[in-house]
């Protein structure tokens, strides 16, 4: 059975695990699902569940410093390569300031689910070492689990001092030091607000995907997201993610494209 460590290490291990994946997403209980494809690094299109598109996406989300050194137009340096353990998930990952994400669909969270390094390691890191300043979540029994008719690993989890989401405005899993950081008035925004106690988190083994969150307590009991995974690696050409033309739009009242007399 997998436990705390072999847990970490999958939600280290995305970027790794696949180039390609097609899914459904669903936030919240009574939330809109979407369906999505995404083809690393840079491409992703989004549509509702009837077929109806929503977007498309070109571009990682964010690239977070400047290599010093690199003169206009030249190319980034190749990343390091993690190092992984015998199993082949990720021990160790290369880190890097200069790092840059999956595309963004509507926030950052779309982001953390795709690459949920943020239940590993989050980003806090010692000023000196350059190593995770902690674990960022307790985590309990993990369990084998199927999802969607994939295998999964599921525990029960609660954040610690030293969670630090990819995005403080839209993490994972609600945490009350997080919300302190995001908002000035933290105090009066969330007052009365209960923090869960234990998250319900499932990742998916295959990709490392965070297929499910979800808050077991306190007043958020229910919210969360849920992916079903319905391809990984199958190829996508690049017609997939080309946004139709938009139609031109309308004329204002009152004009004409043609000279009106006396006009030439």
């Amino acid at each position: 059975m997998p436990d705390a460590d072999d847990f970490r290490a999958l939600a280290r291990s995305s970027p790794w695990r696949f180039t390609t994946v097609r899914f459904t997403s669903r936030r919240g209980p009574s939330g809109d699902a979407v369906r999505a494809w995404l083809r690393r690094p840079d491409a992703l299109r989004v549509e509702t569940i009837d077929g109806a598109l929503l977007g498309v996406v070109h571009g990682r989300s964010h690239t977070t410093s400047v290599v010093l050194g690199a003169g206009p137009g030249d190319p980034p340096p190749e990343a390091p390569p993690p190092v992984l353990r015998v199993d082949g998930l990720v021990a160790v990952r290369p880190w890097d300031a200069d790092r840059a994400d999956d595309p963004m669909w509507q926030d950052y969270r779309w982001v953390a689910m795709l690459d949920p390094v943020e239940l590993a390691d989050g980003q806090a890191r010692d000023g000196d070492t350059g190593e995770p300043a902690g674990p960022p979540l307790t985590i309990g029994t993990v369990r084998e689990v199927d999802h969607g008719g994939r295998p999964a690993w599921e525990a029960v989890v609660a954040t610690t001092d030293t969670y630090d989401p990819c995005c403080s405005c839209c993490p994972l899993l609600h945490d009350a030091g997080i919300d302190r950081l995001e908002w000035d008035d933290a105090g009066e925004r969330f007052a009365g607000s209960r923090y869960p106690s234990a998250t319900r988190v499932r990742l998916d083994v295959g990709t490392g995907v965070c297929v499910l969150t979800e808050a077991l307590d306190g007043t958020w009991a229910g919210d969360g997201h849920e992916v079903l995974i319905e391809a990984v690696d199958e190829p996508m050409d690049d017609d997939l993610f080309v946004e139709p033309p938009r139609a031109p739009s309308a004329p204002r009242w009152g004009y004409s494209p043609a000279p009106g007399p006396g006009r030439a």
